[in-house]
């Protein structure tokens, strides 16, 4: 049975008290023991599936509201805050979070959001301090400043150290230095101007952190844009299939916009997107060329649904909202692809085989992946899925996390997870998977190169992870076989952030 421990004991103490009914009246109501109810209440236990609809029902409380996702990342991020060298010597248990995040929610997510931008102003010190050792311009800056102050610190010395100095030369050594002064305040200008340039560029939060945030709070589902997209995709493909000389052609018709195969010998333009044109590159898949049109018509065709969601979104920067503008019009893009309920049903009937949905879709292994993440509609929901994507680097680029599923919110994950593992294995990879916290998934990832290259050209490969909590691990092609009893791989979220010691595949120092 999946597990959610998360602070909603106390909301759950304040619905039955403001419903009037006495610990006693709801336990007996639930089927349970009076002591349990109390136990849940003060968050001394986990809520099963079955029992926590049962008590969203009898209070009348949404089961999205009661399941505590949005605790669940506030209690995440203040774990990796804890977890921080900085904060060395406190000690606060993981009990202590949870009845923080419950008592005070909004103290908990200030904490939340202090520790995103604390994490943000540390990468902009690590780039400033790169900067101060590579940065060409600002060498370009220093050295001749330090060269003037070092003629002004030798003139100085000589008028000051030797005393038989004609006044002649006296008056020369004084001219110089003054001409040094002079010369000296430009450079310290342009200096300035600089850092005040890069001060500028800095912000507050991150604009991809941000918006990633805001995508979680709403669960990765947007009503609107799924209607948006059904009116679309009826538009351009009818009952039938959607073909891409058509979708190029009602890009062309309605909207102005040409599309066109660019050559491999043809240039790479660094300037802004032609608004009129729409370029692939000649190795692009037809999957991206399709997802790319489609992604182009929806900012065109569904513009004010995109721009009104966007706004529901509450983002502060101008750098975030025009990331969520293209986000959502991805999110359209897919939902045209694969529309929710046939998607859903063959998702069903094909026991989530992503490989297999990709060849009788024609889209992409990250596509579909994508796509099944977004199944949340209430009353039709399909499995649910947590998202992660990571390059050969290690580093975590998109990422949807579940209850239980503990991903850092930056740098690098847990060695062990089959994300990394999946770049020297051929197909797709199943492991499962124990977190520290308690929970069990079922994890399958797959590298997936971006787009073929030329031969000069190195690929861009991604790894791409689905997990999702071992109860759902048999309505999956993935489960099939797999001995759900048998010991789990144990994992953390990533080294400096786990609490398991003794792993032989530490490479970092634990807090």
């Amino acid at each position: 049975m999946s597990r959610v421990r998360t602070p909603i004991g106390a909301r759950i103490r304040r619905k039955r008290i403001a419903a009037g009914l006495s610990q006693v009246a709801l336990a007996q109501a639930l089927g349970i023991s009076a002591s349990y109810l109390n136990l849940i209440e003060n968050n001394k236990r986990a809520i099963g599936g079955t029992l926590l609809l049962r008590i969203g029902e009898r209070l009348g409380i949404d089961l999205e509201h009661l399941s505590g996702d949005s605790e669940a990342r506030t209690i995440g991020a203040i774990g990796e805050l804890m977890s921080d060298p900085v904060m060395g010597g406190i000690e606060m248990e993981a009990d202590s979070v949870r009845d923080l995040v419950a008592r005070f929610p909004e103290a908990g997510a200030a904490l939340a959001r202090l520790y995103r931008a604390y994490a943000d102003a540390t990468v902009e010190i690590d780039v400033l301090q790169h900067r101060l050792k590579s940065d060409p311009l600002l060498s370009q800056l220093l050295h001749p400043i330090l060269n003037r102050i070092a003629g002004i610190k030798s003139g100085a010395e000589i008028l000051e150290g030797i005393a038989d100095l004609t006044e002649e030369e006296r008056r020369r050594f004084i001219t110089t230095i003054n001409a040094e002064a002079r010369e000296l305040v430009p450079s310290m200008k342009s200096l300035v101007d600089y850092f005040d340039h890069a001060a500028a560029r800095q912000k507050r939060v991150s604009p991809i952190s941000e918006l990633d945030e805001a995508i979680l709070s709403n669960g990765n589902h947007f009503p609107a844009l799924e209607d948006a997209a059904a009116a679309l995709r009826a538009e351009l493909a009818g009952k039938g299939r959607l073909e891409e000389e058509a979708i190029a052609q009602a890009l062309e018709r309605r909207f102005g916009v040409a599309c066109r195969i660019r050559a491999a010998r043809e240039p790479r333009q660094d300037e802004a997107p032609d608004p009129s044109a729409l370029a692939f590159e000649e190795i692009a898949p037809q999957s991206t060329r399709i997802f790319q049109m489609l992604r182009r018509y929806a900012s065109h065709a569904a513009g004010d649904v995109v721009e009104g969601t966007a706004a529901t979104l509450d983002l502060t920067s101008d750098e975030a909202r025009a990331l969520a503008r293209r986000a959502l019009s991805s999110y359209v893009a897919g939902a045209i692809m694969m529309p929710y309920r046939g998607f859903l049903a063959m998702a069903e009937e094909r026991r989530y085989d992503i490989e297999l949905m990709s060849e009788h879709l024609g889209a992409s292994f990250e596509q579909v992946a994508h796509r099944l993440v977004t199944l949340r509609r209430k009353g039709e929901e399909g499995v649910p899925f947590g998202f992660l994507r990571a390059d050969r680097s290690g580093r975590l680029t998109k990422r949807f996390p579940l209850p239980g599923l503990s991903i850092p919110g930056f740098g690098h994950g847990c060695l062990l997870w089959p994300v990394y593992t999946a770049f020297s294995e051929r197909g797709v990879v199943r492991q499962l998977s124990a977190f520290p916290g308690g929970g069990r998934f079922l994890l399958v990832a797959k590298a997936v190169p971006k787009h073929v290259t030329g031969f000069r050209e190195p690929p861009l490969v991604f790894s791409i992870m689905l997990a999702c909590d071992i109860v759902h691990a048999d309505r999956t092609v993935y489960g099939q076989g797999l001995d759900l009893g048998q010991p789990p791989v144990e994992v953390g979220p990533s080294c400096m952030l786990c609490p398991r010691l003794t792993c032989s595949h530490r490479q970092e120092i634990p807090v």
